[in-house]
């Protein structure tokens, strides 16, 4: 028997191509769906949270996940990553360092931010580091003449941020947290407030007036919203 994505809670963004809100945080994680292979974007806050992305992946495509793609190294979107032991792991370059030398620091956020000590700190020792990092642009073959583009596309939001890119009709673009929709952009001590405005240009160049871009918090926009939320950015840190 065929589970839908609105079975199991995820929402259908295009063909084989949906994401879900996270409780919580209120964080998106990404899922494509091509013959023999399945993309995962983020990973959760927690090995538990991980864990049912991957379960929930599975029951839909049919199969395991295969690819999983980091688009930042903050905790509600990184510490689940251990769950998808296995995968081919996707992140902007830098994000290794990060994960390699923050544990504790993202051990800590996680902790400020509610979730319980003990979960925090079993996700961050089983942290796995990027084995392929992405420095300009990345075409991953997800089979069946289909691909998705990892963009590293910051710094912005912070100084490792990568989007992903899915081709088709309309075209989706994960954009991690370069867009928020459910509240302001967080600019963090690691934020690169300066380049932020670039950061969404790319992101509009990638995707173009017509795709729909998923932010990392909140509902999915269009690239009219995406524009707006530039601008209120330059404006807001005095760059153009």
């Amino acid at each position: 028997m065929t589970v839908t994505w609105e079975e199991l809670g995820w929402e259908r963004l295009a063909e084989g191509v949906g994401r879900c809100r996270l409780p919580g945080w209120d964080c998106t994680a990404g899922l494509v769906l091509r013959p023999g292979t399945a993309l995962m974007v983020d990973a959760g806050s927690s090995l538990a949270e991980g864990a049912r992305l991957r379960t929930e992946a599975q029951t839909l495509a049919g199969r395991r996940v295969t690819h999983l793609a980091l688009t930042h190294p903050h905790f509600d979107h990184v510490l689940g990553a251990a769950a998808f032991a296995g995968t081919d792991l996707y992140a902007a370059v830098g994000t290794e360092t990060v994960l390699a030398h923050g544990r504790e620091d993202l051990r800590l956020d996680a902790v400020r931010n509610g979730l319980p000590a003990p979960e925090a700190e079993e996700a961050a020792d089983a942290l796995p580091l990027p084995r392929h990092l992405v420095s300009g642009e990345w075409t991953l073959d997800l089979g069946d003449g289909r691909q998705a583009l990892l963009a590293n596309v910051g710094p912005g939001h912070t100084a490792h941020d990568l989007a992903v890119l899915v081709p088709g009709d309309p075209e989706v673009v994960f954009c991690g947290d370069l867009v928020e929709e459910s509240g302001d952009p967080q600019a963090g001590p690691d934020a690169v407030p300066s380049r932020w405005p670039a950061a969404l240009d790319r992101l509009l160049a990638l995707g173009g007036d017509r795709a729909r871009y998923v932010p990392g918090h909140g509902a999915v926009v269009d690239a009219a919203f995406v524009r707006a939320q530039r601008d209120a950015l330059a404006a807001r840190f005095g760059v153009s």
